[in-house]
């Protein structure tokens, strides 16, 4: 996106940080991070049964991110801004990876999360020129303090 951020890309990124202080979905974010470890979706299947609190907090977190990806890529919001400001998203994107090929597989649509799968990506790329390092330290801490797969929300 050429230029900086304006005002706009301010409002809209506020607008996004309001809506991840909804409480349900801070829940489900902070379950997610913590608490997701489907490495498969059979395994997330199995964990986190259609309807179970487990799977609408995966659904609504990875919705969520994916939704945001979908804005910034559309450049409403200025990419590095939101980059600087956001890298839960690729956390999430992590997390998820494995599950997306075999869900895009069963309901017949390979753009599914496309979005998240895209600006995370990019978000790699731009910190790889940042801090070389940093992604894989971020991996390596969030694998030491990966929670048993316990599928029960907090």
């Amino acid at each position: 996106m050429p230029g900086g951020p304006d005002h706009h890309d301010a409002e809209l990124m506020l607008r996004l940080f309001e809506l991840r202080r909804e409480e349900k979905l801070r829940r489900a974010r902070d379950w997610f991070i913590r608490e997701f470890n489907a490495s498969s979706l059979a395994e997330f299947e199995r964990l986190y049964p259609p309807g179970s609190d487990e799977e609408v907090f995966a659904r609504m977190t990875i919705s969520y991110w994916d939704m945001a990806a979908s804005i910034v890529n559309h450049g409403l919001i200025h990419e590095r801004f939101f980059f600087e400001n956001n890298g839960e998203l690729w956390a999430v994107w992590e997390k998820a990876r494995a599950v997306i090929p075999a869900l895009r597989e069963l309901l017949k649509n390979p753009h599914v999360y496309e979005n998240l799968e895209t600006l995370a990506a990019k978000y790699a790329k731009w910190m790889a020129e940042r801090a070389p390092d940093y992604l894989e330290a971020r991996r390596q801490l969030s694998a030491s303090r990966a929670a048993p797969p316990s599928g029960r929300p907090s």
